[in-house]
């Protein structure tokens, strides 16, 4: 489903999503799209499990960008544990867990036991 930015952004909130968007700055060999596995929780993120199992940091300097005017959205991806940046101008919303215990079981079931291949694989496709 086809996302606006201020949708994603809200649902972001209180949610993880699984995002497939389409790359602002086009690599030769890579595929278009890219897709993530995010959010912007804090409760998630500040948890005891979001600081130590997804690595968690709070950011340490103001963002460097003006996220509406680059339609972008800036979220904690939870594959690669660092912070990214979503392209809002093609987006769509594959799905999304309540960030709670929803979402562990379905990260502890499916994410964590990837391969370092299965992880590129699926931000890949």
């Amino acid at each position: 489903m086809r996302v606006q930015r201020s949708a994603l952004d809200s649902i972001l909130l209180n949610n993880v999503c699984e995002v497939r968007f389409v790359r602002r700055n086009i690599k030769p060999g890579a595929p278009l799209t890219r897709r993530i596995l995010c959010t912007k929780s804090h409760s998630l993120l500040t948890s005891t499990n979001g600081r130590i199992t997804l690595n968690y940091r709070p950011p340490t300097n103001p963002p460097q960008i003006n996220e509406a005017a680059e339609n972008l959205i800036t979220v904690w991806d939870i594959i690669m544990q660092d912070y990214r940046n979503i392209s809002m101008d093609q987006c769509e919303l594959i799905q999304q867990f309540p960030a709670g215990e929803e979402f562990w079981e379905y990260f502890n079931e499916s994410i964590y036991p990837m391969s370092p291949e299965q992880k590129l694989t699926f931000l890949n496709t």
